[in-house]
Parts: C-alpha cells; structure tokens; sequence
C-alpha cells in the first residue's frame, strides 16, 4: 500500500531505508539542476544520465548505471482542434529501493499510474518494476488511442481528396504526415527496450516480464498501425497531387480552346476588315474604282472570303 511520509526527502529515504520491505517513488516535474541535487545528495545517480534527465530531448531507451536502470519513454498529447501531437518525455531512475520519474511537458501525467498501482496490490508488490510496466502500459495505451484519432483525419482528408470538388489539401495532409513521422520517431525506439525487458536481459524486470510481453504486443500493432497511415498519407497525397494536375489540365486545356475560337473569329473578322481598309484609302486610281458592278463585287469577295477562312477554321476543328 502506499505511506505518507512527513518530512524532507531525506525523511522519506530514511523511513525506506529503515523498513527495508518497501520503495520510495519521487516524482518531478520539469525540475531544475537545484531541485535534482536534492536527490543526488541521497542517492547516487551517473551523472550523464542525471544531465539526460534534466535537460530532456532524449530519444526511447534503457541504459544501466551499476544498479541503477535509467529508462526514457516518450509520451504523446493528441490536440483534437488541431490535431498536433505534443511529444513528452519521461525519465525514470529505478533500482530495487527507489523509482525517481522526471516529467517533462505536458503529455502522459502519472497520476492515473499512481491511482491504478494502489487499487492494485499484487502489481505494486512488484516493487519498482511493477511501476515502470504501469507507466509503459500507459504511455503505449495512449499511443493507441492516438492511432485511432489518427485514422479518422486520415479518412477525412481521403474523402476530401475524392470528393470530386476541387479543394486544395497538400498543406493539411503534409502536415498530417509530419505528426504521424514524429509519432513514429516517438515509439519506435520504445520497441527495443520492451524487447530487452521480455527476453529477460533486465534482472530488476523479471517479475513482471508477462506484463511487459503484453505491452510489447499492444505497442506493435501500433507500429503496424502507423507505417500503415504513412503509407495511406504518401498515397493520399499522390493521388491528390494527379487529380489536381489533372484538373489544371482541363482548365488549360479549356482555356485553349476559348483562345482558339477568340481566334478563328478575329480571322473572320479580319479578312472584310483588310479588303474595306484598302478600299477605303483615297486613290484615285485604284482597280474597278469607277465600275458600276465593282461594290457588289468587292462585298461579294468578302462573303465569298469569309466562307472559305470559315469552312477552313471548322475542318480544323478550331471552331
């Protein structure tokens, strides 16, 4: 069961230490280097890993310091609204008489973990190990659930892709491709270490290494489920990268053939236009000026122009 310890922190490692049938877990959050040094003045932690846990951006893994196993697991936060994936970061110090976690941001907070470990006495017998499994099954928990909200903007932008009405979704579904790439970067590393805790490389592990072969399975169908939507994103935005061109291609198309008819009619327009222009120059002398029949017959060359630049311009099939 879970104990109050009153006191500072150097209280509750001698009330552990003490009673000897128990652990102490310290949760921090976002700490500073003053706030760090409290614990390494009771405990003694590498100091490589002490500077990976304070400064965070590390990448999923598992790392032993003589008897001390230094665990980094990266929880995700999914925004609903814009749908953006907040990456976490969780930093966990672990030996058989302590559990030292340093949260950084927002996602994954521990304190459904805490809830379920005391609700569960044989899983918080496991003593540290049963904590790690309880964190590591929440965080791949919230990785499935961020699947599925994955999956329904990934339908989404496919009907709007398909949809037949011509809108522009390269920016939504570039962006949606980037968070699956940085969900991918967040869980993919997580595979090896649960691999590492199932084949029994971690002694501190042992008692719980069918919880962790669970959780290992349930964080594979999600690696399988986001190579997929990277798979489906690519597709949707080849698809929708040809259906534009092909749009564009109708309009250019169409615009060509409104050019041609403006054409053909500035042609037909042009060949009366340049015989009247001649005509209408002052000369005196200019051929059938003075016949009588040389109106008609000038009008009559028009018409008779007219229709053969026509029946020329429909063969061709620009009118």
């Amino acid at each position: 069961m879970r104990e109050t310890i009153t006191g500072d922190i150097s209280d509750a490692f001698n009330a552990a230490r003490a009673r000897g049938d128990c652990f102490l877990w310290i949760g921090l959050h976002d700490p500073s280097q003053e706030e760090f040094d409290l614990i390494t003045r009771e405990v003694e932690l590498h100091p490589l890993a002490v500077e990976d846990a304070i400064h965070a951006h590390q990448r999923a893994k598992l790392e032993r310091y003589d008897d001390t196993l230094f665990v980094v697991l990266k929880p995700l936060l999914y925004a609903e609204e814009t749908s953006d994936i907040e990456v976490g970061e969780i930093n966990l110090f672990l030996s058989p008489d302590f559990v030292i976690s340093v949260r950084h941001g927002q996602a994954a907070p521990l304190g459904a973990v805490r809830r379920r470990l005391e609700s569960d006495p044989g899983l918080l017998a496991a003593g540290p190990s049963g904590v790690l499994y309880a964190i590591c099954d929440q965080v791949v928990d919230d990785y499935g659930r961020i699947t599925h909200e994955i999956e329904s903007d990934l339908i989404a932008l496919e009907r709007r892709v398909f949809s037949g009405e011509y809108a522009d979704a390269t920016e939504d579904i570039y962006s949606l491709k980037r968070e699956v790439l940085e969900f991918r970067t967040a869980q993919d590393p997580l595979i090896p270490v649960l691999e590492e805790i199932v084949k029994g490389r971690v002694e501190l592990c042992s008692a719980t290494r069918e919880q962790f072969r669970d959780v290992l399975d349930h964080l594979l169908r999600v690696d399988a489920a986001v190579d997929e939507h990277n798979e489906l994103l690519t597709s949707a935005l080849t698809a929708h990268l040809a259906l534009t061109g092909r749009e564009q291609n109708k309009a250019a198309m169409q615009q060509n053939a409104d050019m041609r008819k403006i054409s053909s009619w500035a042609a037909l327009i042009a060949v009366p236009t340049m015989i009247a222009g001649i005509y209408g120059m002052n000369f005196d002398y200019m051929p059938e000026l003075h016949w009588a029949f040389g109106y008609p017959l000038t009008l009559g060359v028009m018409v008779v122009a007219v229709i053969i630049v026509f029946r020329l311009l429909r063969r061709s099939g620009w009118l």
